[in-house]
């Protein structure tokens, strides 16, 4: 799920609220998500790590290269 808001929310230095998952087996193994005041960064697994936003549509081309490769 992807919004575009009025302003960035806090901890983030865009216009979007975002937060995709790949789930498997009923378990989310990878998550890309600026929740409110943590900002951008991704959970793999049960680890959680800074994401460098760039644009939706890096974004996007991150979390697909990623599941892609199977990093997580």
């Amino acid at each position: 799920m992807i919004w575009q808001l009025n302003q960035p929310l806090e901890g983030s230095n865009h216009s979007y609220k975002y937060r995709l998952a790949y789930v498997v087996d009923e378990r989310c193994v990878l998550r890309y998500d600026n929740e409110l005041g943590k900002g951008n960064h991704c959970h793999v697994g049960n680890i959680e790590v800074p994401y460098q936003f760039k644009s939706i549509e890096q974004l996007i081309d991150d979390f697909f290269a990623q599941i892609k490769q199977k990093e997580f």
